[in-house]
């Protein structure tokens, strides 16, 4: 599984992120966060404000974004609270990325039903393609993650890329999304299973057949 670790505290560090503050668009929807609590209760923001913190990280570099730890004190300051409690929700919540991720993050679920379904091929193709586990590719695009389970047991394997999910994999399936990716196009997300739409039963109903097109009433036939 991916290793959690915070990005060294350097010089360099500092002179790039240490000047870090919201911009205007931003800072707007940050303080609409915190008007959801009541006075006093701030703090209770601090998952959308670092998200929003590394959304617009990722702006600036052109990638999917992370926390400098410059970033989370900033987030600290704002929300007047302590460093400690803002790096401990950044590093518990795999959402959150602390080291520096390419354009596109990569996360390969690694879980047992998605290891049944071939999750090891997809790992390979991504390495493969020059993705590294926790770093980034060398073209800048890429950055491969191993994670635990994220609730997509019935269509695995799956990926998780930015903020979509892609489902019922094969190499090549992966191979065409990340080749739509790579030259600027928008894939379809979800089920990559032709006439699939969610999770239903791959190849169509087994069970209650006559609910398909109309309610039924079963109830006379148990």
């Amino acid at each position: 599984m991916a290793d959690r670790h915070l990005a060294p505290d350097t010089p360099e560090l500092r002179a790039r992120w240490g000047s870090f503050a919201f911009s205007p668009e931003v800072k707007a929807k940050a303080d609409w966060h915190i008007a959801k609590y009541p006075e006093g209760r701030q703090k209770s923001a601090v998952m959308p404000l670092l998200d929003l913190a590394q959304r617009q990280v990722g702006e600036e570099t052109g990638t999917q974004g992370w926390l400098p730890l410059p970033v989370m004190e900033y987030v600290a300051q704002y929300l007047d609270m302590p460093v400690i409690r803002v790096v401990e929700v950044a590093t518990f919540y795999f959402m959150y990325n602390l080291v520096p991720v390419g354009k596109f993050h990569v996360q390969v679920c690694g879980t047992t039903p998605c290891v049944l379904r071939g999750s090891d091929n997809i790992i390979a193709a991504c390495k493969k393609r020059g993705m590294v586990k926790g770093g980034v590719s060398a073209d800048g695009l890429w950055t491969l993650t191993e994670v635990e389970c994220m609730g997509n047991c019935a269509t695995a394997p799956m990926v998780q890329i930015n903020d979509d999910n892609y489902e019922d994999l094969t190499v090549d399936r992966l191979d065409a999304v990340l080749d739509a990716l790579a030259a600027g196009e928008t894939p379809k997300a979800g089920t990559q299973e032709p006439g699939r739409h969610t999770s239903e039963p791959s190849g169509g109903p087994t069970t209650l057949k006559q609910m398909v097109d109309a309610n039924h009433d079963y109830r006379g036939e148990w």
